[in-house]
């Protein structure tokens, strides 16, 4: 690379990641920083996206070469997960966005950050400049509102210290179409206060697939910072066994303040599921399968199927009841198991080719009875039903794997095998030892 082309952060957001003989190792997805306060910010390395959505740190000194097209690194990736330090500050996750105040007491808003290097092959990055979007300057001469400029980072009084409103759009644009367990991931490993920007910027129904994916811990701060009005939509828009754990995890005078907040209908599922012990078939269970009745035709059930909040467990199969068909519903007749519907005639009644022989569970089974059956039959869904046979809900497998595994599964490290193409490098909190941070 030319050491005297620049090169800006958000345009390499996205960008892929190769080794020397061209095969893709990742994506880069942000530009890891330590902030001096009179001297310019140095850049010290890549947070890098590998297979399997797992973020890992590629510092400067194993990047070959980097433009908006392409980065190259020598091959050599540490696959231990990317851990932020104290002193380290993410370029798209913390300074995109950011408002910051100028020498001349006006207010600009960071959207781009210019990297610079006069040695690349030794990893020595700076930040050099800071493009911006000039806000409301009582005190500057010449500049609009609106208007963009270009400024040198040393013209930014003590950047570091800088950690005021900060806005999500560049950060939210560089995840893309991300998964919501993905997204998890992300906000688990932020500051709590980003994690909390973040959180607000989210509509309802995305915050709520997101907050059933985190911790206790992290939802709990995130529901206590929204606000009781919007806490309460978020709960109506979870499925109902994860917004009955996270009531659960409340204190018994917010639990009840919330519920009041909530949709009648929707407060109604989850008082249902609280009667149930947590770690019982009832307290794992979603009171909103699939469910049909006898004479729906085959086409219909596989739109039912269909829906894109439904998980690939409550997916693989259809509730047959009598009437009513909401939970609780009629008498439970059987299941339609999805690969079933598949290979019979679309205006066939799924009645005629029901499994009627599946194992059913009852509200009070513990949690060790839930996961024997599953495993004994392969399945990954399993009908929760009273005494009478009438359909209360529904466990399936990844309720069963969130009481199975450990509290802090997600913010663990994997044991895995270095997939670089070189000798493992000796680490330390996940970064090469003697790698320097500022």
């Amino acid at each position: 690379m030319n050491p005297s082309r620049r090169v800006f952060v958000a345009r390499l957001a996205g960008t892929p990641v190769f080794d020397p003989i061209g095969d893709r190792v990742g994506w880069a997805r942000d530009v890891v920083v330590t902030i001096g306060v009179k001297e310019r910010p140095r850049a010290i390395g890549l947070v890098v996206e590998v297979p399997g959505k797992r973020r890992v740190f590629l510092p400067f000194t194993r990047v070959v070469s980097v433009d908006a097209g392409q980065i190259v690194s020598t091959g050599l990736v540490n696959m231990r997960r990317f851990e932020q330090r104290p002193n380290e500050t993410l370029v798209v996750g913390e300074l995109l966005d950011r408002r910051i105040t100028l020498k001349d007491g006006g207010a600009a808003i960071v959207e781009d950050v210019a990297l610079e290097s006069h040695a690349p092959l030794r990893g020595d990055w700076e930040v050099t400049q800071l493009f911006v979007r000039l806000g409301a300057s009582p005190r500057g001469i010449g500049r609009r509102r609106g208007k963009t400029e270009l400024l040198e980072v040393l013209d930014v009084p003590d950047l570091a210290g800088q950690a005021g409103v900060q806005g999500v759009g560049q950060l939210m644009a560089s995840w893309g179409d991300i998964k919501p367990p993905d997204m998890a991931d992300l906000m688990h490993d932020m500051p709590k206060a980003r994690r909390l920007e973040v959180a607000a910027a989210l509509d309802n129904d995305r915050l709520a697939d997101v907050l059933q994916e985190l911790g206790d811990e992290d939802r709990l701060q995130i529901i206590a910072h929204l606000g009781r009005a919007r806490a309460a939509d978020v709960l109506e828009a979870m499925e109902p066994d994860d917004a009955t754990d996270l009531i659960l995890e409340l204190p018994e005078n917010e639990a009840a303040v919330l519920l009041a907040l909530m949709q009648p209908e929707e407060a109604q599922d989850v008082r249902r599921l609280l009667a149930y012990g947590e770690h019982s078939a009832g307290g794992l269970m979603t009171t909103e399968p699939v469910i049909l009745p006898p004479e729906t035709p085959i086409a219909q059930a596989l739109a039912a199927v269909r829906r894109q909040d439904l998980s690939p467990a409550l997916a693989s199969m259809v509730f047959v009841t009598r009437p009513p068909n909401e939970t609780p519903t009629g008498r439970l007749v059987g299941v339609a198991h999805i690969q079933a519907l598949l290979r019979e005639p679309p205006h066939q009644a799924i009645g005629s080719i029901i499994d009627t022989d599946i194992e059913s569970l009852a509200p009070n089974d513990p949690l060790g009875r839930v996961t024997r059956l599953m495993a004994t039959y392969n399945l990954i869904a399993l009908p929760v039903v009273d005494r009478d046979r009438r359909l209360l809900g529904a466990v399936s497998a990844d309720d069963v794997l969130d009481h199975l595994l450990p509290d802090d599964w997600r913010s663990g490290d994997d044991d895995v095998t270095d997939l670089s193409l070189g000798p493992a490098e000796e680490v330390s909190h996940g970064r090469p030892v003697g790698h320097p941070t500022g």
